[in-house]
């Protein structure tokens, strides 16, 4: 079930774009005091129109489209302000680059950075939410067991955006009882249903279809969460949705930007070792890289290195970090939180044992840790693991983490990765390529 995650991206990349070229108007009307006419805006049009394309693509790489940040916008002046200023110093940097534009707009750009601000925080922080807010919310019964359903029933009534609403919420096991159920349902006025079908009184929801919209509780929670259920997982689950050839092109194409990718993490490893090492000296003796021996597709074993960011160089275990007397040092969060410390694997994705995007892999003893404590746990080999991947730019960690350090916290990345299973295309890839350089270089938010 689709409830309205792409058209609301869509509606803002229109209202972006219209903000934009609102701004440029005022900021020439503004600069000549008079109302811009054709000859006036002419030499701005081609420029104007492939910055406004750059722009947006920097607000989607920022999450700026994205579902979390526009429903919880508590964010979300922050990363307009930080995004628009580093579009306005792109902008300086094209214009004043290219001299063959004709256009030096030092006073322009000023006006420009102050009007589209202004301008892009009324869309954004008032006019967006007042339309997107639904007047009327589809009312739906929620009938289905456990710690998710729960998720799920609280996150879609906290958020009037969504354009559903539970009345109530029942246990699956009513179910058995259809007449009682209907009783109930009727008392709500519900025109929906969102049922766990896996459960065993699905067979009685006949009745229901006759007179309700039906809906999966698994497709609902997918949709929005942007994760995988774990309570609905089974062969069969797997069977549709994983144990598929992909597509020749996509294999070609991601094995292409992989090696891409690879050389350039090289190149930029060779570039900033130097500068690492003399940073660690200040914090201490110890080796620039550690070696790890982690789990690679299909469970197989190899040996990477990565740049040293814990105070000891100790064969890495089936330890979290907070499990030891081992700590990250200064520069190693730094790295961490940049992933500057993981580019020293490039070798491994030249070779074709990683690639730059898909399941985090994990140290040996720790995956077979996790493999014994959690079900399925193993299918997440079933692809390529990857540097950076769909849990990493979703899933936030306790403070000072970045990545899970508890079996709950692994449930959630694991939700998140068997999502990337089902949904890996290019498509996904670039989503997680442009969201993972938005987290080293904007760092504007977690989302």
């Amino acid at each position: 079930m689709i409830i309205g995650g792409r058209r609301v991206a869509f509606f803002l990349f229109v209202g972006d774009i219209a903000t934009f070229i609102v701004a440029l108007y005022l900021t020439l009307w503004l600069r000549y005091l008079t109302f811009p006419n054709t000859a006036t805006l002419a030499p701005y049009v081609i420029p104007s129109a492939f910055l406004f394309l750059f722009w947006t693509l920097v607000f989607y790489s920022a999450g700026l489209y994205s579902k979390r940040l526009t429903l919880f916008p508590n964010r979300l002046a922050d990363a307009l302000f930080k995004t628009q200023l580093a579009n306005i110093l792109f902008a300086a940097l094209f214009f004043f680059s290219i001299p063959a534009l004709g256009i030096t707009p030092k006073t322009i750009l000023v006006l420009y950075l102050i009007i589209s601000l202004a301008l892009i925080f009324f869309w954004r922080l008032t006019v967006f939410p007042f339309l997107s807010v639904r007047r009327s919310r589809e009312r739906a019964v929620l009938i289905a067991n456990g710690k998710e359903a729960n998720e799920l029933f609280i996150e879609v009534n906290g958020n009037p955006r969504y354009g559903v609403e539970f009345c109530i919420h029942v246990k699956s096991e009513a179910l058995a009882d259809t007449s009682v159920v209907l009783a109930e349902i009727e008392r709500t006025r519900a025109t929906m249903l969102v049922i766990d079908l896996s459960h065993t009184s699905v067979p009685h929801v006949s009745n229901l279809a006759r007179r309700y919209q039906l809906v999966a509780f698994e497709d609902m929670y997918e949709e929005v969460f942007d994760r995988i259920p774990l309570s609905q997982l089974g062969k069969a689950w797997f069977r549709e949705n994983v144990v598929s050839v992909d597509p020749f092109w996509y294999v070609f194409a991601k094995r292409c930007i992989d090696i891409m990718g690879g050389i350039v993490m090289g190149l930029l490893t060779i570039v900033i070792a130097p500068c690492i090492f003399v940073a660690n000296l200040f914090e201490g003796s110890g080796p620039l890289f550690l070696k790890q021996e982690r789990l690679g597709r299909y469970g197989t074993r190899m040996m990477v290195y990565k740049f040293r960011s814990m105070q000891k160089s100790v064969i890495a275990s089936s330890e979290w970090t907070h499990e030891g007397e081992n700590r990250v040092t200064k520069v190693g969060a730094f790295l961490r939180r940049t992933s500057l410390d993981e580019f020293p694997q490039f070798i491994h994705i030249i070779t074709g044992d990683l690639s730059l995007i898909g399941p985090r892999s994990d140290i040996r003893g720790l995956g077979e840790r996790l493999t014994q404590a959690l079900p399925y746990y193993e299918a997440r080999y079933m692809v390529v693991p990857g540097i950076t991947g769909w849990a990493q730019i979703n899933q936030q960690y306790e403070p000072g983490n970045v990545s899970p350090q508890s079996i709950e916290e692994t449930k959630v990345r694991l939700a998140y990765d068997f999502y990337y299973l089902k949904h890996r295309s290019l498509g996904l890839d670039t989503i997680i390529a442009l969201r993972t350089i938005k987290r080293m270089f904007f760092r504007l938010s977690s989302w």
